[in-house]
Order: structure tokens, then C-alpha cells, then sequence
């Protein structure tokens, strides 16, 4: 494997220009036609990135295994050595949940109804739930019955905070509740403790994070350095051989690096408004605890 397989070098090749062009394309039509969502768009970006790490590998090293773990970590690594987007997103939901629920008890007060409330505040919800509010209002002004909608907001925030605070509405909408406005100001409450209570979870996990990343990007270096400066150290991976014994490193290292990350992360809480619960067991719990 000291040399290139031309069939190999053809096909990488041939396969970079494919991509390129079809990026070329879907960007044209996105500008003149329909523009993708920002995720489907970073997805097929992320995509052509991956097969391009990959396939530069194999011609730096003519080895297909090499090939295979770059491209695997060039589609995984950037979670792990990236900023916690995810952690960053979950907390501003929150956050957003208890500022929403803190506009329908204040709309509320003004002795609007229950689905008035929620179509006045609808526009003014925050970015991080804007999208779900706004379907939630546009299924009520459908028709939708308001409970089945609220279901359905819930399953699209997807969130602990956003549950207790369903619950508390679809109990409202079938029940009638009275003092709705003050139970939604204790329920914001407790959203915000929940987001701060994330927020000192996540700063505790800071270093273990740190940990990884240093780790990850140590062993990394030292690959690509080994590869590009001392080739000749690495020649016993040029057989067959060979190539099984670094796809046995490359799982080894790889299962390693997996349970770094794992130890890294911080577990999300469980939902409590699960399929066929009770609105008023949920709401009830939360009171009294």
C-alpha cells in the first residue's frame, strides 16, 4: 500500500467533484427557489465535509481503514470538542418556558381567557419556543380542541418545564381551574430554578469536559504527526494485516473516547407528561413537592 490505487484516486476524486457540484446546485436553487431548513442545510454541509476528511486521508496514507476513522470522527469529534450546543439550547428553552408562562398569568390577570391568552402571546413568545407557540396558536385557531393542542405543544417543546406547565393548562381548559394565573407564576418559578439548577450541573461537569477535549486532541495530534512526519514508523499497517490491526486500534481508541464522552455529559431530566398521564397528577406532584 505504498502507493495510490489509481481506480481509488479516480473514484475519491470523481466523488469530491460530484459533491462539489451538487453543493454548487443546491445553492443556487436554494437563492432562486426554496431555501432548505438551516438544519437539513448544516447536515449536508457536515456530510460533504466528512466525505472530504475521508477521503483525504486514504490519499495521504493509501490506507482505507484510515480512511474510515477519519471520516468517523470528522462526523462525531465536533460534538465532543465543540462548545455544548445542546446544553445551550436546553437551557434557553427553559428559560423561554418560564418567560411565556410568566406572559399568560399577566395576560391571564387582564381577565382574558384561556385561549385568547394564548393567541395574544403567541407573537411575543421567545425566540426559543416562538416556532411551537406559534403552531400551538395556529392549530387553536383551526379549530383544534384547545386540550389536544396543548398535548401537542408539549410533545414538540419535548421538556420537563414545558409538561408541568401543560398540565396545568389542559387541567384549566377541561376543569375550569380557579387561581389559574397564580399557579402559573409558581410554575415559572420553578422553571427558572430548573434552569439554574442546569446551569450549576453543567458549570460541575466543566472540567471533566475540559478533560476530554484535552485528551481527544492530545491523542490526535500525535496520529497526525506520527503520519506526516514519520512515515516510515507506521509502515508495518501497509498490509492487510496491518490494516485490521489499526481498525482495532482505531475501535479501541474510538470506544474510549465514547465513554470520556458519556462521562462528560450531563443527564437530562425525564419528562413527567408522558402518554397517559393525568394533567392533575402532574400538577398536584409539583405542588406539593
Amino acid at each position: 500500500m505504498d502507493t495510490v490505487n489509481p481506480a481509488a484516486l479516480s473514484a475519491i476524486l470523481g466523488a469530491g467533484a460530484g459533491i462539489g457540484v451538487l453543493l454548487i446546485v443546491a445553492g443556487w436553487r436554494g437563492k432562486t427557489r426554496i431555501r432548505l431548513p438551516r438544519t437539513n442545510r448544516l447536515t449536508r454541509v457536515r456530510a460533504a465535509v466528512t466525505a472530504s476528511i475521508g477521503g483525504a486521508a486514504w490519499l495521504i496514507t493509501g490506507w482505507p481503514v484510515a480512511a474510515i476513522l477519519a471520516a468517523a470522527g470528522a462526523w462525531t469529534l465536533p460534538h465532543i470538542l465543540g462548545p455544548d450546543r445542546h446544553h445551550q439550547r436546553q437551557l434557553a428553552r427553559v428559560e423561554a418556558i418560564a418567560t411565556w408562562t410568566e406572559m399568560l398569568r399577566d395576560t391571564l390577570s387582564a381577565a382574558a381567557g384561556l385561549e385568547q391568552a394564548i393567541l395574544a402571546t403567541a407573537p411575543l413568545a421567545p425566540d426559543a419556543i416562538r416556532t411551537e407557540v406559534t403552531d400551538l396558536a395556529a392549530r387553536i385557531q383551526a379549530g383544534a380542541r384547545l386540550p389536544d393542542a396543548l398535548h401537542r405543544l408539549a410533545d414538540d417543546l419535548a421538556d420537563p418545564a414545558a409538561d408541568l406547565v401543560v398540565a396545568a393548562l389542559v387541567l384549566a381548559a377541561q376543569h375550569q381551574a380557579r387561581q389559574l394565573a397564580d399557579l402559573l407564576g409558581s410554575l415559572a418559578g420553578a422553571a427558572r430554578e430548573q434552569a439554574a439548577m442546569r446551569l450549576r450541573v453543567h458549570a460541575g461537569r466543566a472540567r471533566t469536559r475540559t478533560s476530554v477535549r484535552v485528551i481527544v486532541g492530545t491523542t490526535l495530534a500525535f496520529a497526525v504527526a506520527l503520519v506526516l512526519l514519520n512515515r516510515p514508523y507506521l509502515s508495518a499497517y501497509d498490509t492487510a494485516t496491518g490494516q485490521l490491526m489499526l481498525a482495532g486500534v482505531g475501535l479501541l481508541f474510538g470506544a474510549g473516547i465514547a465513554w470520556l464522552a458519556k462521562i462528560a455529559a450531563v443527564a437530562e431530566p425525564s419528562r413527567v407528561l408522558a402518554p397517559g398521564t393525568t394533567p392533575g397528577r402532574v400538577v398536584e406532584r409539583q405542588v406539593t413537592s
